[in-house]
């Protein structure tokens, strides 16, 4: 079952935590996540899984960024979130996906217990202006049934920033 606004509301600072948190931002069944102002792309034409890709970082300026198809931006929200005993899930919202714009290729599953900014997966259908701070996604959040180990990884929980794939590493556990 997804909570509802109101019960989003009433978990708020215990096991939901979302830092900065502003109440106009709360919808019917989900809450709306901003973009921070920063953006990272890979550096190389071609990404490769078993090793770090290095990646830049980029200002999104007040007066906006253009994105261009064909090309994949790593973003961030600007809300830290925490969440013990429920699956947070995010997803873009409807007008940003109205402008061309997604806001995850596959990484819109939570785990149970992540703690952290949620990096965004960008990428555009056609040029698009974006602008810092604005509403582009929404989390939201599943009951779960049953006795749980909550997620303690250490690839992505408790990030301070964009993170990059941090896959290589799961071929270093393999080669262990």
């Amino acid at each position: 079952m997804i909570l509802s606004g109101k019960e989003i509301q009433r978990h708020i600072g215990r096991e939901i935590i979302i830092e900065p948190y502003n109440p106009a931002q709360l919808n019917p069944n989900s809450y709306n996540l901003t973009i921070h102002n920063e953006l990272m792309v890979y550096d190389d034409a071609v990404l490769d899984m078993r090793k770090p890709n290095k990646a830049s970082i980029i200002t999104i300026p007040e007066h906006g960024l253009l994105l261009q198809p064909g090309k994949l931006y790593l973003g961030r929200t600007a809300e830290y979130t925490k969440t013990d005993g429920f699956v947070p899930m995010l997803e873009g919202r409807s007008s940003v996906g109205r402008l061309g714009m997604c806001i995850h290729a596959t990484a819109g599953f939570g785990d149970v217990g992540f703690a952290g900014y949620w990096t965004l997966e960008i990428f555009v259908v056609q040029p698009l202006i974006i602008y810092p701070g604005v509403e582009v996604c929404q989390i939201y959040y599943h009951t779960l049934d049953g006795d749980y180990d909550p997620y303690t990884s250490g690839k992505y929980q408790n990030n301070q920033g964009i993170q990059p794939s941090l896959m290589y590493r799961d071929f270093e556990r393999s080669a262990e």
